[in-house]
């Protein structure tokens, strides 16, 4: 292990310990050197690596302090990660959001408040009114983003909104595709309507179909021979934009 490794750990250790808590500032520079047995340099090393990592905030002139540990800023990182996943296997981002939403979906059947049913009520009509398929999209991801939002989980909707992101150029494509729309209304609003009877089976079966019918269409995409879901015209069915 490196000195800058090591120093990065011995200020992991004393954030895990609360030594250091959120909000907190370090030491001077000298002091908190001598205090970890490094040097000021391998300490400098180590202030930038937990940085970026969005662990330490450096205010010139001011200090260095530990953020707010918050998982949306933590994780924040994660989104620009996923997004340089190979096109060959983005199709486990789509397993992962199977995996991840109807688990989350079924948690926000019994936190969702009566607001939040209003907003997903109200997303709904902003995609109906729309013909544009980026700002269909957007919608979507909007939809989703709150219905995750209303599990009350802050770390899985940082997860979910990274993973989300991933594939939204090949959503945008779909969604040009004649009959997704009204496909994708009444599959968000099974979801909604899940929701509203705060029922956590109802919710995560209503996300399942919703994202499976997602998984479907990516791989016919990547596997046009073996596409099943053709009518006569050879065109391939539409999809939900998920």
């Amino acid at each position: 292990m490196s000195v800058t490794d090591t120093a990065i750990e011995k200020i992991r250790e004393l954030i895990i310990t609360g030594e250091l808590s959120p909000g907190d500032r370090l030491a001077p520079e000298q002091d908190l050197a001598a205090m970890l047995g490094i040097s000021r340099s391998s300490l400098r090393e180590a202030v930038k690596a937990l940085s970026q990592a969005k662990v330490l905030d450096v205010r010139r002139g001011d200090g260095t302090y530990i953020t707010s540990l918050s998982p949306n800023l933590l994780l924040s990182g994660l989104s620009f990660a996923v997004d340089l996943v190979r096109d060959q296997t983005l199709h486990e981002v789509f397993e992962v959001r199977r995996l991840l939403e109807p688990a989350a979906t079924a948690l926000a059947a019994t936190r969702v408040t009566d607001a939040q049913i209003e907003g997903l009520r109200r997303s709904l009509e902003l995609m109906r009114a729309t013909d544009d398929p980026e700002e269909m999209v957007h919608r979507d991801v909007e939809f989703h983003a709150q219905v995750v939002a209303a599990s009350g989980n802050e770390t899985l909707c940082s997860i979910v909104a990274a993973i989300s992101a991933r594939a939204l150029r090949a959503r945008i494509w779909r969604a040009s595709i004649a009959g997704v729309k009204s496909l994708t209304l009444v599959q968000h609003s099974a979801i909604v309507d899940a929701l509203e009877e705060r029922d956590a089976a109802l919710a995560s079966s209503a996300a399942t179909l919703h994202l499976s019918a997602s998984q479907k269409w990516f791989r016919e995409l990547e596997h046009p021979e073996t596409v099943a879901a053709a009518d006569s015209d050879g065109e391939i069915a539409p999809s939900y934009i998920g």
